[in-house]
């Protein structure tokens, strides 16, 4: 994994601390500010995938709501070789396959959840929005897909 460096930022290492630290160039100058703290928290992310990894934990609330992980599609053809598919049961008159992207691990402990894995959080959390796109929680009856211990408040039924 490998991440670029603005120009004007670069970074000092301390072998007996054991510490690395971000420095721009001139702190005068707001975008070099602003980019300081991106990029120190793109790198954070970075460190933190490679040694821990990162993790979304979707819900699938809703009666019927199913989620399956299979090694095959019908209606989409692999992008690479031994992609895995996520199969979704969420209320349409088919199921949608969705591909799992490179570097990321999709499992379903329960047919109601989805775990998925990898070391790229920008990665991870863009295919948990994907996922979440085709049924996103509604705040009449609470139902939809809920990434990360979302919650939605529920609002009142409409009467005349």
């Amino acid at each position: 994994m490998s991440m670029q460096l603005p120009p004007f930022m670069g970074i000092e290492h301390d072998s007996k601390a054991r510490k690395a630290s971000l420095k721009v160039h001139d702190p005068d100058i707001r975008r070099q500010r602003e980019m300081w703290g991106t990029t120190r928290a793109y790198l954070q992310n970075h460190i933190l995938g490679v040694s821990e990894g990162h993790t979304a934990i979707l819900r699938l609330v809703g009666v019927g709501y199913r989620a399956t992980v299979e090694s095959s599609a019908v209606t989409v053809s692999p992008e690479y070789p031994g992609q895995q598919f996520v199969s979704l049961k969420v209320g349409y008159s088919h199921p949608i396959e969705l591909g799992v992207p490179q570097g990321v691990k999709a499992s379903t402990p329960q047919p109601t959840r989805i775990l998925l894995e990898g070391v790229n959080k920008e990665v991870v959390n863009q295919f948990a929005a994907k996922i979440r796109m085709w049924r996103k929680p509604e705040p009449y009856k609470g139902k939809g897909i809920f990434v990360n211990g979302e919650t939605i408040k529920l609002k009142a039924k409409k009467i005349k």
